[in-house]
């Protein structure tokens, strides 16, 4: 068995702030619509422990990120590690369908230490091409679940002139909605040179010509917004790709993927890791401001000592 544990943090803080269906193929495959392909099995752990350092700590609280069912993904607790002094384990679902643990700790006693680690086991399909492409129509009407996908999120720069006026000259004159996508994903492709170094968001790779991977996702979606076609992050561990959503001519929606650094995959995916988050304009009630990603937080009301507390997030792949 190989473990990859990716984010692992250690802080002596009291607050802490880094950065629907269920899967069946048959069922959830519209006849129009996406069509899932191979599934892959993955072990999942998810979790935090705190431990009380100089002293004892009282009202701790804790929200950590979970995995949680998708179209394309089916996702079950296969065990819970769960201390005595947790009060209270909870979930709650934010817009946009990011689920949370909440962990309540009342009181902790000086050097002791309390943990709440999740483990699951995640099921995910491929995704393969739809039959027919000429279906699919932009959104006549942005409803309220889309708005988010259709305005300005952290860098990713709707608004900008830059990036609205190159979105009306790719979509051009084109009537396919598909066409229009397929011609935003190929420019950001061909005219954004992928290179190492920290999220600057759309705005930078359309004015340099370049940027992390994440930039380059950050990019397509915001062409997409731009001209009128929702479209979201969506996060795998070590990686992110991004999802469009176009209508068939019963006005059915639906999200298609494409990797935009990489293998060449429009409308499909061959991704088979698990779906950790989608979104990238998440409110939180913790945080005055929207999430880019939806990371795990910590706050305390006091008692006299600190709080050490390590998170994790962790993929078991068999």
């Amino acid at each position: 068995m190989r473990d990859t544990i990716w984010v692992v943090g250690v802080i002596l803080l009291l607050a802490v702030t880094p950065g629907v269906s269920v899967f069946a193929a048959e069922e959830a495959a519209a006849k129009n619509g996406v069509r899932f392909g191979e599934t892959v099995t993955h072990g999942w752990e998810a979790g935090v422990e705190v431990t009380a350092t100089g002293g004892p700590c009282r009202g701790l609280f804790a929200t950590v990120p979970v995995p949680t069912d998708w179209p394309e993904q089916s996702v079950r607790i296969v065990n819970e590690d769960v201390s005595d002094a947790v009060r209270r384990v909870r979930y709650r679902t934010l817009d946009g369908g990011v689920k949370q643990m909440l962990v309540s700790i009342p009181l902790l006693n000086a050097r002791a230490s309390a943990r709440a680690l999740l483990r699951f086991e995640i099921t995910r399909a491929k995704i393969l091409p739809p039959a027919d492409t000429s279906i699919f129509v932009t959104p006549k009407k942005i409803s309220r679940n889309l708005r988010s996908y259709i305005n300005y999120s952290p860098f990713i720069e709707t608004r900008n002139s830059s990036i609205r006026e190159k979105a009306k000259e790719l979509i051009g004159e084109s009537e396919q909605a598909w066409e229009q996508v397929e011609a935003i994903y190929d420019w950001v492709r061909d005219n954004v040179k992928i290179e190492d170094g920290q999220l600057k968001g759309a705005l930078s790779a359309i004015r340099e010509g370049q940027g992390s991977r994440e930039d380059a996702v950050s990019l397509f979606i915001a062409l997409c917004r731009a001209a009128k076609i929702p479209a979201r992050t969506v996060w795998v561990p070590d990686h992110s790709y991004a999802e469009f959503y176009l209508e068939d001519q019963d006005r059915q929606g639906y999200w298609f993927p494409c990797q935009i650094v990489g293998k060449r995959e429009f409308g499909q995916i061959s991704e088979t890791r698990p779906i950790m988050q989608k979104g990238d304009s998440i409110r939180v009630p913790e945080k005055k401001k929207p999430q880019r990603f939806v990371a795990e937080f910590l706050r305390g009301a006091g008692g006299g000592g600190r709080p050490t507390v390590v998170f994790t997030r962790r993929l078991i792949r068999e």
